[in-house]
């Protein structure tokens, strides 16, 4: 059975790390969600306003696409902080998968500030904190602790796929 996997959570929460090593370890592709957003997203977030809803749903529709055009699996990194957000992701992916990988404020915060080159100022992690909602019992995901090394985290996400 193919594997379509979303690794969500804040900036800073390790997705990257984590979808690069689940994609090593299952053979599968992997995509940076960041790398969908449309220029204009990623202005906004540069220049530190949080983005809206609106500016969201079409970005999210192209992370869905990306898993339906993976018939054979596939993992991407996207912050589905919403529910409403992972259920349009379901739209088009219906079996995805979400692996949330979080950690404390002070991690997060630290982790961000350390990480160079890339659009999100630390600035917009309470915004994304206040943004987002845990996963649901009903939801097919589960909650990872980023205290854990990256490596032991992705195959405690592989045990939990099994």
């Amino acid at each position: 059975m193919p594997h379509h996997i979303v690794v969500m959570g804040v900036s800073g929460s390790g997705k990257t790390t984590v979808g690069h090593l689940l994609s090593e370890k299952l053979e599968l592709p992997y995509r940076d969600g960041d790398d969908l957003h449309p220029q204009a997203n990623i202005d906004k977030m540069a220049a530190g306003v949080p983005l809206t809803d609106e500016d969201r749903w079409p970005w999210l529709e192209l992370v869905g696409r990306w898993l339906t055009d993976h018939p054979d699996g596939g993992i991407i990194g996207c912050s589905s902080l919403k529910r409403s957000y992972r259920d349009l992701i379901r739209a088009a992916a219906p079996d995805a998968k979400f692996v949330h990988v979080h950690g404390t404020r002070d991690v997060l915060d630290k982790r961000m500030t350390h990480r160079p080159g890339h659009f999100m100022p630390t600035s917009l992690l309470d915004s994304q904190l206040d943004t987002l909602e845990d996963l649901e019992p009903d939801e097919p995901g589960q909650v990872f602790d980023i205290a854990d090394p990256a490596d032991v985290l992705a195959d405690k996400v592989i045990a939990w796929l099994a």
